[in-house]
């Protein structure tokens, strides 16, 4: 099994060397190792995914139940796996440090923390408390005997606030507060990249590129993006997949939903090479 360690210098070399590297997000253990075994430098976890594996909708995940998944995914594949621990499960900076120190116990060698209270009403905390919170999370991780990088997320374009200003004046806050990576998921244009990248000197978290229109990884690369995320977008797919599958059989009781499955042996093949798969990904040296 690849140490943490080395995850962790592997993870921080690849927002340190120059280009833009996609992070895919797998949502079980499956996945992540087929995600390895195609060659992905890093993982990282889907909150919205796991949760729709539970049966649950997304933010209805205890902590616990959380640490226990990217357990289980940090030891599934040698990649480095970051995971979105939502708001860190609770409001105090206290509760927010904790969490990035637990989830370093549970194998993690980077960890968001969000901007999003889950009140409908104030569904922002203040920019100085999310700082704070940001704040106490970077110190829990610089504390740390390996490089553990913690993301701070303004959260404006998926709490119906989207403001722009607001956005880089809170992605300008955390990165004051010590953040080694900024992401505001849902910007909507280019323009709001172009301006995210322009206000900040922190490598960016882009969720797939912008709303209007997703543009190709090269794109976003020359724009000076870092790295590119999917979010629930994978477990999304197959989860369509599934619904698709279903509604043909109930419709016309018709295969042809199997024209797109794959077979039990490309998937073992591809899980058994994602289970030691660190040399074959490239990752970089430490």
């Amino acid at each position: 099994m690849t140490p943490q360690k080395d995850k962790a210098f592997a993870f921080k070399a690849l927002h340190d060397r120059p280009g833009t590297f996609v992070l895919p997000n797998p949502g079980d253990v499956g996945s992540a190792r087929i995600l390895a075994g195609l060659g992905f430098q890093a993982l990282a976890s889907t909150s919205a995914g796991f949760a729709a594996s539970t049966g649950v909708a997304d933010y209805n995940i205890t902590r616990d139940l959380k640490l226990a998944h990217v357990r289980a995914l940090a030891s599934a594949t040698p990649l480095p796996l970051t995971a979105d621990l939502e708001n860190g499960f609770g409001d105090s900076p206290d509760t927010c440090a904790e969490t990035i120190r637990l989830g370093a116990e549970a194998g993690l060698v980077g960890g968001s923390i969000e901007d999003f209270t889950g009140d409908a009403a104030n569904p922002q905390y203040e920019i100085a408390a999310a700082a704070d919170r940001v704040r106490a999370a970077v110190e829990a991780a610089n504390a740390l005997p390996f490089p553990f990088l913690v993301t701070a997320r303004a959260e404006n374009f998926f709490t119906g606030v989207p403001d722009l200003s607001d956005v880089i004046t809170r992605l300008q806050a955390y990165q004051e507060a010590g953040a080694h990576v900024l992401f505001a998921p849902g910007l909507k244009t280019l323009d709001d990249i172009k301006s995210v990248l322009a206000s900040v000197d922190r490598p960016v978290n882009v969720l797939m590129g912008p709303r209007s229109g997703f543009v190709p990884m090269a794109e976003l690369e020359a724009l000076g993006v870092k790295r590119v995320s999917m979010g629930s977008a994978l477990a999304n797919t197959a989860y369509g997949a599934l619904v698709h599958a279903g509604e043909e059989l109930m419709a016309t009781g018709t295969l042809g939903f199997l024209k797109g499955a794959a077979t039990g042996k490309a998937l073992a093949e591809l899980m058994a090479k994602g289970a030691d798969s660190g040399e074959s990904a490239g990752l970089p040296n430490p």
